[in-house]
C-alpha cells in the first residue's frame, strides 16, 4: 500500500509486514533537500504508528546511490546564513535521532554510493545490507563540514574509534568489502540478490514476537552504554513484559503444535 507523501522525492509504501521509504532523487544521486527530510520524519512518524509496520527498510532509488549526503545544490537556499544552517541541521537530527531510536527494527538496504549523509543515515540503522559495487565515504574534510558528537558517536559505535578517525581524515571512498571488514555493513551480497535478501529477512524479522524483537533492540541500547548509565530495572521490566505476554503463550502452543506462530504484539 503506498502512503500519501509532502514530496515526489521521497516514496512510502507498506506490505507484508514491511515499510518501504525511499529516497527518490537519482538524478542527484539521492542527495537530500530540507523538504525531503521533512517528508521523511513524517514516513517515519507514521510507519511508527501503525502496528501493521514491524520492520522498516530504507532504501535509494535509481541502484546508482543510497543517499549521497546533502543536496548541495539547494545550499544557497537551504544552508546560505547561520540561522539556516542551525534550522538544516536540527531537521536532519530530527530524522537520524528518530529513527535511532525508533522501537521497530531497520535495514538499510544499500545499492551503489553511500556517502556522507548516506552513512550517517546507514548507522542509525539496525542491520546495513549492502551490494558489491557499493561504495563508502564521509568528504567532510574536503567539504570544511564541520560533524557533531551524535553523528560521530553512532560511527564509533558500529567501527570504532580508530577506523572513525581513518574514515574522516582521509575523507576517502571504501569499497563493501572493506565496510563489511570495518563493521560498518553486515553483509555484502550480489546486486542481483540484494533486494530479495533484504526482503526476506525483514519478513523473518517481522514473523517474530515484536514484543522479543523491540524489547532485544532497547537492551542492545543499554548494554552500550557504561554499565553506570545502564537502566538494569527497564531491561528486566521489558524481558517480564515478554514473559507476561499473549505471544509468549502462542510461540509455546505454536511449537508444541508444530506450526508456525501468528503473533500479535501484546
Amino acid at each position: 500500500m503506498e502512503i500519501a507523501t509532502t514530496t515526489p522525492k521521497m516514496l512510502a509504501r507498506k506490505a507484508d509486514g514491511i515499510g518501504w521509504m525511499t529516497f527518490n532523487n537519482p538524478e542527484r544521486h539521492n542527495a537530500v533537500s530540507l523538504e525531503m527530510w521533512q517528508a521523511a520524519e513524517s514516513i517515519l512518524a507514521d510507519f511508527a504508528e501503525d502496528p501493521e509496520v514491524r520492520v522498516i527498510i530504507l532504501r535509494g532509488a535509481g541502484g546508482k546511490a543510497f543517499v549521497s549526503g546533502a543536496d548541495i545544490s539547494k545550499f544557497e537556499s537551504e544552508r546560505a546564513s547561520a540561522e539556516a544552517v542551525a534550522a538544516y541541521q536540527a531537521q536532519t537530527e530530527r530524522v537520524y535521532g528518530g529513527l535511532y531510536r525508533l522501537a521497530k527494527p531497520t535495514i538499510a538496504m544499500i545499492e551503489g554510493h553511500c556517502i556522507g549523509g548516506g552513512v550517517a543515515l546507514a548507522t542509525c540503522c539496525d542491520i546495513r545490507l549492502c551490494g558489491e559495487t557499493s561504495t563508502f565515504g564521509i568528504p567532510a574534510a574536503r567539504l570544511g563540514l564541520g560533524y557533531g558528537l551524535k553523528g560521530v558517536s553512532r560511527l564509533v559505535t558500529l567501527v570504532g574509534p580508530s577506523y572513525t578517525k581513518e574514515i574522516f581524515f582521509t575523507a576517502r571512498r571504501y569499497s563493501a568489502a572493506e565496510a563489511e571488514r570495518m563493521g560498518l555493513v553486515n553483509r555484502v551480497l550480489p546486486l542481483a540478490e540484494l533486494e530479495g535478501f533484504a526482503t526476506e529477512m525483514a519478513r523473518e524479522i517481522a514473523g517474530n514476537a515484536p514484543l522479543t524483537v523491540t524489547s532485544i533492540k532497547r537492551i542492545v541500547g543499554e548494554a552500550l552504554k557504561d554499565e553506570a548509565l545502564q537502566d538494569a530495572s527497564l531491561c528486566d521490566q521489558l524481558v517480564e513484559q515478554c514473559f507476561a505476554s499473549s505471544d509468549y503463550v502462542e510461540g509455546r502452543r505454536a511449537f508444541l503444535e508444530k506450526r508456525r506462530p501468528a503473533f500479535q504484539g501484546r
